[in-house]
């Protein structure tokens, strides 16, 4: 069962429609986009095997804290984000911005980051047992353990992805400016308008940030963070010209569903 306040922060259900512009799915190839990992590399490893190797995969970010792996999760991605034989994009999620934000301003950042699994991140890469009354020798030992490739990758990352009319972001993405107009704090945090307001471009929006009990498809919007740092469900959406599949993690396996 969820707690309390992983509750607030599943997206409350809307009426369903998701048969309403279903066949306007449009993108220019087939791709998976994958919801947000935790530091879960196990639910990781489970899934990428399910999921066809000549397909592109998409991550939406939020590849670290609460979960115990971030360090591992993280270096997979890169490997596989440099490895020309998969086609991979890795998005930057607002957990990764906050990790960069405290590397660069410690003391600004420290209490929003620690207290949202930064403690954990910290952990996977060795430095579960330092002092953290200061944060600037927390950030430099971080800096070491973590060491410059990763962090150049990790600083790199875009905030959203296109293919035909399907544009994959973290958070959301302001429904009354273009594609590329977005402001990053919406890409990477939200935005009070992207589920209530209709986009007119007839783009459609793939996005992690808010966890959904299932994944859905819902007026052009398909969520794919199904908190799997706490329920063990890692999904991925299957997306192709006219339909989505969701493939996940369970307790025993993994489920497919057709939207």
């Amino acid at each position: 069962m969820l707690t309390g306040w992983i509750k607030r922060l599943v997206a409350p259900k809307a009426p369903s429609d998701q048969a309403v512009g279903l066949s306007a799915l449009a993108p220019a190839e087939k791709f998976y986009a994958i919801g947000d990992i935790h530091g879960r590399l196990d639910l990781l490893q489970r899934l990428l095997p399910e999921l066809e190797d000549d397909c592109t995969l998409v991550f939406v970010g939020d590849y670290i804290d609460r979960g115990e792996c971030s360090a591992q999760v993280l270096r997979q991605l890169r490997h596989l984000d440099n490895n020309t034989d998969r086609r991979t994009t890795c998005l930057k999620g607002n957990h990764e911005d906050m990790l960069l934000g405290f590397l660069d301003d410690p003391k600004k950042f420290e209490r929003v980051w620690l207290h949202n699994g930064g403690a954990q991140t910290l952990a996977s890469f060795g430095l579960a047992d330092i002092d953290l009354s200061e944060p600037e020798a927390v950030a430099t030992e971080l800096r070491k353990s973590m060491g410059e490739p990763l962090l150049e990758w990790l600083s790199d990352l875009p905030l959203t992805w296109t293919s035909g009319n399907v544009t994959v972001v973290h958070a959301a993405l302001d429904p009354s400016q273009a594609i590329d107009r977005q402001h990053e704090r919406t890409c990477l945090w939200g935005h009070p308008q992207f589920r209530k307001k209709q986009r007119k471009d007839e783009q459609w929006v793939v996005h992690g940030h808010t966890i959904v009990d299932q994944p859905r498809v819902e007026r052009s919007v398909i969520s794919v963070d199904t908190g799997a740092f706490v329920t063990d469900q890692l999904t991925a959406a299957e997306i192709s010209p006219g339909s989505v599949r969701f493939i996940s993690t369970t307790r025993t396996g993994i489920g497919r569903i057709s939207a």
